[in-house]
């Protein structure tokens, strides 16, 4: 999830688990703690593409991670603070420590929560920002800062925005089904057969989902809004594969092609090619658009064997316009 959503669920945390002996610092060093596992990304300026994203969300979204530097982290904070609770302060960081990685298992990218097995959870019920699980939580969090520290109400607020944004995670899994089933039975109306099916919810909201089907040829990428009224759609993107034929046995792009967990399609312009991960979509809702969220143009050189990928830039004035398309295709075809 986004750095302000781990910040405040990091501060619910250490609330729920010290503020009643330390008031307003448990929230400060819980809203510390549920950044530290996105430290992560420092890799993005010592390592290639490839390996920096094999990094990211993996070992600090562990549980292994909470279990080593939770207690690390509650010693250190023991030995300066007038509360000196080991047991106390290493409870406050071991729980906004798993609580991050347990939160972004249910994103698109997910966590390698289990590390060190080579298994990232990625449930994809929720949008890595997503209002309707943040605000309610920042908005009691907020009237909580202010109540006594042994007051009755404060931990009531605290706990009333965690259970609301609780609840609301787990209502996202009952609309990830529902919209599952749609498609299916839309693939089955028009007679599409397909070897596998991966839906996500759609930037900032659970009402607009996103589907990728794999046949044998291509990716069928579709929509469904829970305010439609007429049948999904589908379009197809070839996946291209026979244009990387004389790299598929690189070492990079094999961990590539594992990264993105077999859902790309390679893309050729100008007599360059380009690596689409369709796990995360499209730039614009337009049909026919080839503009991928994430999409690396693909380098190579035959003298070194060197094979590079760089990842496109994405520009201010996409998002805008996509925010413009989601608003209009959530309210229904």
């Amino acid at each position: 999830m986004d750095s302000l959503t781990q910040i405040v669920l990091g501060a619910a945390v250490g609330e729920a688990v010290l503020g009643k002996k330390v008031g307003n610092r448990a929230m400060f060093y819980g809203a510390i703690a549920g950044t530290i596992p996105d430290l992560d990304i420092i890799a993005n300026f010592y390592t290639d593409t490839v390996t920096a994203l094999e990094i990211h969300r993996g070992f600090t979204h562990s549980v292994v991670f909470s279990v080593i530097f939770g207690p690390l982290f509650g010693w250190l904070v023991s030995r300066y603070e007038r509360y000196k609770s080991f047991k106390g302060w290493a409870l406050l960081f071991f729980w906004a420590f798993l609580t991050h990685p347990i939160l972004d298992a249910h994103t698109t990218w997910g966590t390698q929560l289990l590390w060190p097995l080579d298994l990232r959870l990625a449930f994809k019920t929720i949008f890595v920002i997503d209002p309707l699980y943040t605000l309610p939580l920042l908005v009691f969090l907020i009237l909580t800062m202010f109540q006594e520290r042994t007051s009755k109400k404060r931990r009531i607020y605290n706990r009333t925005g965690l259970f609301i944004s609780t609840a609301y995670l787990a209502l996202t899994l009952v609309l990830k089904w529902t919209a599952y089933t749609k498609f299916e039975s839309a693939l089955a109306a028009q007679n599409i057969s397909y070897n596998k099916i991966d839906t996500r919810p759609s930037p900032l909201n659970t009402i607009l989902w996103s589907a990728n089907i794999e046949t044998e040829t291509s990716f069928l990428l579709g929509s469904y809004s829970f305010f439609d009224t007429q049948p999904i759609s589908f379009v197809a993107y070839p996946k291209n594969q026979h244009l990387i034929k004389h790299l598929k046995d690189h070492e990079k792009m094999q961990r590539m092609i594992h990264i993105s967990k077999g859902w790309y399609t390679i893309s050729e312009r100008n007599n360059q090619l380009y690596f689409n991960d369709l796990r995360f979509g499209l730039l614009s809702l337009e049909p026919g658009s080839d503009s991928f969220v994430f999409q690396f143009l693909i380098e190579y050189d035959s003298q070194t064997n060197n094979l590079q990928f760089t990842e496109l830039p994405k520009r201010p004035r996409d998002a805008k316009k996509l925010l413009s398309e989601l608003w209009q295709r959530i309210k229904g075809t």
